[in-house]
């Protein structure tokens, strides 16, 4: 007969759970999350060469999914693009309800957040090493779903929305990996927080 401990096992927590509460908790969480990334989108400005604009959204939305985990990151960033449809003018320079050439990363903004969150879950923003790799996997994902979306939009090869939709952005993103790859490793020493977490049943996912 498998004993107790190994009919479970021990997931880290995300930076969410030393908050108190349960479902009232995460229900705000998702709310101000989506409007953190909602703000941060409005940080935008266009380069001539390139239809995508460079915005603070990237990182807004690593940081949100890295911090929340994956469920309550994948709650808050579907909740940013279905209400950015609807009207909220919360996209790039207060846009909205427009699904246009750059959708499509917003739509990997979704996926993006998700991964991040449940790397989180498995305590990969304990460590820069770790949080480094998590927001390149993170943007590597926005990559994957913006890019293919731009080339059918701009009605361009594959080759030509690489170099309209992400060559520009590395840079950037590349500094902003390395912000985060120090921010949530040194946020986590400043809560005195290292430990493994708290026990949750086999099968079942982490944050």
């Amino acid at each position: 007969m498998l004993q107790p401990a190994a009919l479970s096992r021990r997931r880290q927590l995300v930076l969410a759970d030393l908050l108190p509460g349960t479902v009232a908790r995460d229900v705000l969480l998702v709310v101000v999350a989506a409007g953190l990334v909602g703000l941060s989108a409005q940080v935008s400005f266009h380069l001539p060469f390139t239809p995508v604009p460079v915005t603070g959204q990237t990182f807004g939305v690593l940081i949100v999914g890295t911090a929340l985990g994956w469920r309550r990151a994948l709650a808050a960033l579907a909740l940013y693009a279905v209400a950015g449809l609807a009207g909220v003018p919360w996209f790039a320079a207060g846009s909205a309800g427009y699904v246009g050439a750059t959708f499509g990363y917003v739509a990997g903004f979704v996926p993006a957040a998700a991964l991040v969150g449940a790397l989180a879950g498995r305590g990969a923003d304990r460590h820069p090493l770790r949080m480094l790799a998590t927001m390149v996997a993170g943007e590597a994902a926005i990559y994957a779903v913006g890019v293919p979306w731009l080339a059918v939009s701009l009605h361009v090869g594959l080759a030509r929305a690489i170099v309209l939709g992400m060559l520009p952005f590395l840079p950037g993103d590349a500094l902003k990996a390395l912000a985060a790859a120090g921010l949530l490793p040194s946020a986590w020493k400043l809560l005195g927080r290292s430990g493994p977490g708290k026990p949750e049943p086999a099968g079942s996912s982490p944050d």
